[in-house]
């Protein structure tokens, strides 16, 4: 976290990478609340790393930004560890409810998440205690259509989940997808967030920042981008879903990745929607990005993360 950033004593921020999301620990006394649990197979570090951010406090509350499988992957090994109950936005309550894959674009993904109940929902404006100050809840669709973020106007600090980061925002299924425009949805969320006083943003992924109108800036560019050229939209769903991918498997044989991308229904619809390339040329172009980007290297017939 930047020198720059000074959140309140009450505030901590478990900064994750990118297969989990941050965990924000807010203090109350004796209790404490936990904004986002990260993905399913790093649920026992999430329990461990929240568990010493505790240091003998109670648990009582996990709140959900989004559904999105890196946030909501630990509620249930949290819940079973601490006893907490889990707030999540009211537009996820049937998905959850009735643990709807496709809805939770588990499937959509090819990726994993473990079964919970919901006990309270959290509609836009609603106001929440937590840290020891108010945070008011807003609607902040496009990256996930029924997304909040979470403002506290007295510290300025706004919590925005996927849908502000330093560089720009999450992917946009809906529009990938063709389920829904995540383009026109993105730029309201972003125009709501803009009226917003803040000094701190908390993202979902990266380390809190303080150059909120430098953020807003290169957001707005990656969708005008995005909005002008549907192809480099796709190209960064696929890449940035299968570096997550990789980076929880470790590895995979390059022989079948042709097959995987074909069969998988976001890589199957982004390039059939924008591409238009045959699964091996799309394998080809995914290994050549990932390993131009550093993130992946080639050993002997196999794929492999790289960090």
């Amino acid at each position: 976290m930047s020198d720059a950033v000074k959140l309140p004593d009450s505030v901590r921020v478990l900064e994750r990478g990118w297969l989990s999301s941050n965990n924000i620990v807010l203090f109350d006394g004796d209790a404490a609340a936990v904004v986002d649990s990260g993905y399913q197979t790093r649920a026992a570090q999430t329990v461990a790393l929240v568990g010493e951010a505790l240091a003998g406090r109670r648990l009582t509350r996990l709140i959900n930004t989004h559904s999105h499988s890196d946030h909501i992957g630990g509620n249930a090994a949290l819940q079973r560890a601490y006893g907490c109950t889990i707030s999540v936005p009211s537009g996820m309550a049937d998905a959850i409810a009735n643990w709807d894959e496709n809805a939770l674009l588990l499937t959509a993904a090819d990726q994993a998440g473990e079964r919970f109940s919901a006990d309270h929902l959290i509609v836009p404006g609603d106001t929440l205690g937590m840290g020891g100050l108010e945070w008011r809840a807003y609607a902040a669709p496009g990256h996930d259509m029924d997304a909040l973020v979470f403002h506290n106007p007295d510290r300025r600090i706004l919590i925005s989940g996927d849908a502000l980061w330093r560089d720009g925002f999450g992917i946009l299924f809906a529009e990938v997808l063709g389920s829904g425009d995540g383009i026109g949805a993105t730029r309201r969320t972003l125009d709501d967030i803009a009226r917003l006083p803040v000094d701190i943003v908390i993202p979902g992924h990266g380390s809190p920042f303080v150059e909120f109108d430098d953020a807003l800036e290169r957001a707005y560019g990656r969708l005008r981008a995005f909005e002008q050229d549907g192809a480099r939209m796709a190209r960064n769903a696929i890449r940035a879903c299968f570096t997550f991918t990789l980076l929880d498997l470790r590895g995979m044989d390059l022989a079948t990745l042709p097959q995987q991308l074909d069969q998988v229904p976001l890589y199957h619809a982004a390039n059939t929607r924008f591409l238009g390339l045959t699964p091996q040329a799309l394998a080809d172009w995914l290994v050549a990005e990932l390993e131009r980007a550093g993130v992946a290297r080639r050993e002997g017939a196999r794929l492999v993360a790289v960090g």
